[in-house]
C-alpha cells in the first residue's frame, strides 16, 4: 500500500495523568504500525504536567493538543477530530497496543463496504493475550439498558473470524470515516464519558449506515487503565448515561419500560447493595446520576 494511494488515517487519543501509558501506546505504534499515509493526535485533557516534549522524543511527528481542563472522552476526542486531516479518523484508547496491519485490515472495511459507517478490530485483554474482550456487540436489552460484548471471556480459536455487521462499535478503538463525521457530527458531549459510543453508532445508524466488526485487524486492551475498574466517578456516569442513552434512543413505549424496570427494580437493588456494602460514595454517585435527570447542573465532583 504506497502513501500516494492510500488515503490518510489520522490516529487520535486521549491522554489525562497516563503519561507513561501514552509513551507505550506510542512505541507501540513505531513497532507495530507500518500503515504509508498517517498522522497522531494526542489530546492532553488537562494532566499535572505538559507530556508533549516525552511524546514527541518518541515520535517527533506526534500533534500534541494540550485542552487545559478534562473535556471528558466525548469532549477531548471531539478537539482531536476537529483538527484531524485524514480521510478516515482512529479514535483509540491510550491503554491500547497495535498490531500489524491494525489500521489495514479497518480501512479495507470501506473499501468492501460502502454501507460502512464505522468500524472496530477485534479486542483481546492485554494482559490475557489469546482471550477476547471484544468480537461485536448485542443489542441493548430494553428493560436493563445494558448489553453485552461478544465473546468476551472466551478463548480466541478463530470462532468469531468473520467480517459482520454488529450493533455497537467498541469506544477503545473505533474509525469512521471524515464523510460520516461531517453527516452525523463529533462525539455526543452531553455524556462525557461512557455509553457516548452506542449513541453515536445510533447517530449513524440512523444516517442509513452499518456497523462493522472487522476481526483481520486485532488490538490489545489494557482495560480501564484511567477511571479503574469500579469507582465512583464510572458509578455516576454509567446511571446517568444509561438512562440518558434510553431517552435519546429508544421508542417511547420502550423508554417507558426501561424507566418501570429501572425504578422498580435497579434503584432498590442498588441502593440497597451499596448501603450493606458500605460504599456511600458509590451510593452517593448513583443518586447524583438518577438526580442529573431533574437538575442538568449536577455533576461528579
Amino acid at each position: 500500500m504506497q502513501k500516494e494511494t492510500s488515503p490518510m488515517v489520522s490516529i487520535v487519543t486521549l491522554t489525562w495523568n497516563t503519561t507513561e501509558i501514552t509513551c507505550d501506546f506510542l512505541r507501540s505504534i513505531n513497532e507495530h504500525c507500518a500503515y504509508p499515509n498517517l498522522e497522531i493526535i494526542i489530546v492532553d485533557n488537562g494532566s499535572k504536567e505538559n507530556p508533549a516534549a516525552l511524546f514527541k522524543s518518541i515520535r517527533p511527528d506526534v500533534n500534541v493538543i494540550l485542552n487545559g481542563k478534562n473535556l471528558g472522552f466525548t469532549g477531548g476526542n471531539n478537539v482531536g477530530i476537529r483538527a484531524a486531516k485524514g480521510d478516515y479518523l482512529f479514535i483509540v484508547n491510550n491503554d491500547t497496543e497495535f498490531t500489524p496491519g491494525l489500521l489495514e485490515g479497518l480501512v479495507r472495511i470501506f473499501d468492501r463496504y460502502p454501507d460502512a459507517g464505522i468500524a472496530s478490530p477485534k479486542f483481546h485483554y492485554f494482559f490475557h493475550k489469546g482471550t477476547i474482550e471484544y468480537a461485536g456487540y448485542q443489542t441493548v436489552n430494553v428493560f436493563t439498558g445494558r448489553n453485552a460484548m461478544i465473546g468476551c471471556g472466551e478463548e480466541d480459536r478463530g470462532q468469531y473470524n468473520e467480517i459482520k455487521v454488529t450493533n455497537y462499535a467498541h469506544g477503545g478503538g473505533m474509525m469512521v470515516p471524515r464523510k460520516v463525521i461531517e453527516e452525523v457530527g463529533g462525539l455526543p458531549e452531553e455524556f462525557f464519558i461512557y455509553y457516548e459510543e452506542f449513541d453515536w453508532c445510533e447517530q449513524i445508524k440512523r444516517k442509513g449506515y452499518k456497523v462493522y466488526y472487522q476481526p483481520e485487524s486485532l488490538i490489545y486492551h489494557k482495560e480501564s487503565m484511567t477511571t479503574g475498574k469500579a469507582s465512583p466517578f464510572k458509578t455516576f456516569y454509567h446511571t446517568k448515561n444509561r438512562i440518558l442513552f434510553m431517552k435519546r434512543n429508544m421508542s417511547f413505549f420502550s423508554y417507558c419500560v426501561f424507566l418501570l424496570y429501572f425504578t422498580f427494580l435497579t434503584i432498590p437493588k442498588n441502593t440497597l447493595s451499596f448501603i450493606f456494602k458500605s460504599q456511600k460514595a458509590h451510593l452517593r454517585s448513583f443518586w447524583k446520576g438518577i438526580m442529573w435527570h431533574f437538575n442538568h447542573k449536577i455533576s461528579f465532583n
